[in-house]
């Protein structure tokens, strides 16, 4: 049911915000912003300190649909389902990861960057499958991998901000994920700068 529950949330919001900061403190205040502001799906990366502690937090905020990212292995996406997670995502698939997930029905979303990648993952019972770093690609790319596996779901992620996101989903992006300039607007300028900036985003996303 959380595999239902979570990949409905996220093709219904469009958007992952993929967070990554130095210290709890920081996560916190820009999560908070989000989510005081509609934008309710959130991947926690295990690069942050206190990762594990961010995300036992927010998964208890209502609406807050929170995942683990930057998860290698499966003994990391174990930790993180019991912290709350629910989904994962990776930079890579692994297939120890993508069997122990299916086995509690929770999302895995593998980063790929060939088709050949994406198949295995689908293989292994992957729905949504992270195109990453999506930098290294243009939009139109989502409709030629939709070719030749024309049921595939994609996210592109590393390289989406605010003026391709909605390039990406017109071309059929399942969802897209946007991390770094979310945290460089709240670095720049702060929680009201931050807060018009979601606005904005989100009005020209929906």
């Amino acid at each position: 049911m959380e595999e239902i529950n979570s990949l409905e949330k996220i093709q219904k919001e469009r958007l992952v915000a993929v967070i990554r900061t130095q210290t709890k403190e920081k996560f916190f205040s820009i999560a908070s912003t989000l989510l005081e502001n509609d934008f309710t799906v959130i991947e926690v990366t295990l690069t942050t300190p206190n990762a594990m502690e961010i995300i036992e937090e927010l998964s208890l905020r209502k609406n807050a649909v929170i995942g683990a990212g930057t998860v290698v292995n499966a003994e990391q996406a174990k930790k993180a389902i019991r912290s709350g997670a629910t989904f994962i995502v990776s930079p890579y698939f692994d297939r120890e990861t993508a069997q122990y997930l299916s086995e509690y029905q929770i999302p895995y979303i593998p980063g790929c960057m060939t088709v050949k990648e994406m198949a295995e993952a689908m293989k292994y019972g992957c729905e949504l499958l992270k195109l990453f770093p999506a930098s290294q690609f243009s939009s139109k790319i989502i409709n030629d991998i939709k070719g030749p596996l024309p049921d595939i779901k994609i996210m592109p992620t590393g390289g989406v901000d605010s003026s391709n996101a909605k390039d990406w989903l017109k071309s059929g992006s399942f969802a897209v994920g946007i991390g770094s300039e979310i945290t460089k607007v709240f670095d720049e300028k702060g929680k009201q700068g931050l807060i018009k900036y979601i606005q904005k985003l989100l009005n020209n996303i929906k």
